[in-house]
């Protein structure tokens, strides 16, 4: 339901900001709603299955928007706000969703202490994951180098990566 949710509402905003829709907004959509249920998956009910997919899928958009156009981040296929933005959504959204099943009830059951514990979650995974991340890009960054060349983007990766290119039947 959530990833059906994610889909539409990446469908419909395409769709009233450009005039069409796009596929590949569709398909993060839908991923975008399938990250966000995954945290709540056995705690909510299925409306609010559908609530987090319809956010998340809305989250994703602006996501993409904002690592692109203020973070300046060339990330081509969205995979920060689809994962990172749209996870963090469904992490918060235990702590609102939670409907008492398995034991766990959120801000709409009238919890309002598990979304200190959500929160605190999302602040630990993304300093964990920041973390780490810059550790291992500048050891990458240090032995190997982190950068194509400017020659190697030009040419393809895949030529001086592999020694062949990609799809050569497209190529004009």
């Amino acid at each position: 339901m959530a990833g059906a949710a994610g889909a539409t509402a990446a469908i419909y905003i395409t769709l009233v900001r450009t005039g069409k829709a796009d596929i590949e907004m569709a398909c993060n959509g839908a991923l975008a709603g399938l990250v966000g249920i995954t945290a709540g998956c056995a705690y909510v009910d299925t409306w609010a299955a559908v609530v987090i997919g319809l956010i998340a899928g809305g989250i994703m958009i602006a996501g993409v928007s904002f690592i692109k156009n203020v973070v300046k981040v060339d990330d081509p296929v969205g995979a920060v706000a689809v994962h990172g933005i749209c996870g963090a959504w469904g992490v918060l959204a235990v702590g609102i969703f939670a409907s008492g099943h398995n034991g766990v009830e959120g801000l709409i059951a009238g919890n309002v202490g598990q979304l200190g514990p959500q929160i605190v979650g999302i602040i630990v995974a993304m300093a964990w994951g920041l973390g780490i991340g810059l550790i291992l890009f500048k050891a990458i960054d240090l032995t190997m180098g982190l950068r194509a060349s400017d020659d190697e983007e030009e040419g393809g990766l895949d030529e001086s990566e592999h020694g062949a290119t990609a799809y050569p039947e497209l190529a004009n």
